[in-house]
């Protein structure tokens, strides 16, 4: 059986100030989900909070949200929006 993918809706990332979160659509095997990744995990990545820059580092560290984001959706994807954390990263990712 292949490893799960996430294609990620490029026309999709918005980033929510109000909830400090980047939030954006994708498709695994099929199906549709919605996303979204908080600040503190763009900030793991970073190394340092968004300032007006959140959808650039979205951007930046795709292939360690798209990892994260399938070890959200792992939890329970029955949920409208599957929120991305910190504790959703693999921490080699942040090396």
């Amino acid at each position: 059986m292949a490893a799960q993918q996430l294609e990620i809706d490029d026309t999709t990332p918005f980033d929510n100030l109000d909830d400090r979160q980047v939030e954006f659509g994708g498709h695994v095997d099929g199906e549709a989900y919605q996303f979204a990744v908080q600040y503190s995990v763009l900030e793991a990545l970073s190394g340092s909070q968004p300032d007006g820059d959140a959808e650039d580092r979205f951007r930046r560290y795709r292939a360690a949200i798209e990892y994260a984001a399938l070890a959200a959706l792992a939890k329970g994807p029955d949920r409208p929006i599957i929120v991305i954390s910190e504790n959703d990263l693999d921490r080699e990712d942040q090396a």
